[in-house]
């Protein structure tokens, strides 16, 4: 569907941007997707072909999985993962436009991503609640402790100096309190540490939801599917039925749908998200 089919929902948009007192973005792969952070395709190809050819791994996120052989050849690819993902700018501004738009309005941003693009981009790291990890941290595999570490200087490391799809022996992580395997800080099972920034993440986004039980408060979704819906589609829906002045937007490729009780507070737009962005920041300018 072309973007020009949606002129009535961007109309809504943008009034209940101009109109509210509060916005909560809630943001999924899709957001990530829409600025070229793609995990297949081209981009794939190129940055992962000797993987791809070695091994036949199809894609970036199942090749975390992968049962590479040594611990040499895992940081390989994991190290060109986070440094694809995480630290180069992404290939287009879609965060960055998310923030002009946003400007002056009070808001707070919760998201499954784990690429802080956010960050990357601007945003307040006070107005951010990453709930799921971030590729820019490690943690104990065990876990013995609940510390996370920067890896930045590593991972520059370990893209730098690898050879035949394997770092350094010497640049393998390990725990230094218990010497275990270090391990990513995502939410892929019960091992994930919850450090003393993730929860005063999470206190800074429940203090934010109280203060604006009311109000013309705009819960924003942006690229969120149906993978963990608990997490931030399902209680956007439950927000904004419980206050009767709030307005329930969903900007999603193939996936933008609300509840049946908040349908007509709801404005559902299915587009890219880049070119929602470029249209609504369009508009501002005239």
């Amino acid at each position: 569907m072309d973007i020009q089919d949606h002129a009535h929902e961007l109309d809504e948009l943008r009034v209940a941007f101009d109109e509210a007192d509060a916005i909560v973005v809630g943001a999924g792969a899709g957001l990530s997707t829409a600025a070229g952070l793609t995990y297949s395709g081209e981009r794939f190809h190129r940055l992962f072909g000797d993987f791809i050819e070695k091994y036949g791994i199809r894609d970036m996120y199942s090749g975390g999985f992968f049962p590479f052989r040594t611990p040499e050849e895992r940081w390989a690819w994991w190290s060109r993962h986070i440094w694809c993902n995480r630290y180069e700018p992404a290939p287009k501004d879609t965060y960055g436009k998310l923030l002009r738009l946003i400007g002056d309005k009070d808001f707070f941003v919760i998201t499954t991503n784990v690429d802080h693009q956010f960050q990357a981009a601007g945003f307040p790291k006070e107005r951010l609640f990453y709930t799921q990890g971030d590729y820019g941290l490690w943690q104990c595999s065990e876990p013995c402790h609940s510390e996370t570490y920067d890896n930045y200087e590593t991972v520059k490391r370990m893209v730098e100096e690898q050879r035949d799809m394997r770092v350094p022996s010497e640049l393998v992580p390990y725990c230094p309190k218990c010497g275990k395997p270090m391990a990513m800080n995502l939410r892929a099972d019960d091992t994930f540490v919850e450090d003393a920034g993730w929860h005063a993440a999470a206190n800074r986004f429940r203090e934010f939801l109280e203060a604006h039980q009311e109000g013309n408060v705009l819960y924003l979704e942006l690229g969120v599917g149906g993978n963990t819906p608990a997490i931030i589609k399902y209680p956007f829906w439950r927000y904004t039925n419980a206050n009767p002045q709030a307005t329930y937007a969903s900007v999603n490729y193939g996936e933008a749908y609300a509840h049946s009780s908040i349908q007509d507070r709801s404005i559902l737009i299915d587009a890219d998200i880049d070119l929602v962005l470029d249209e609504l920041l369009k508009n501002r300018k005239k």
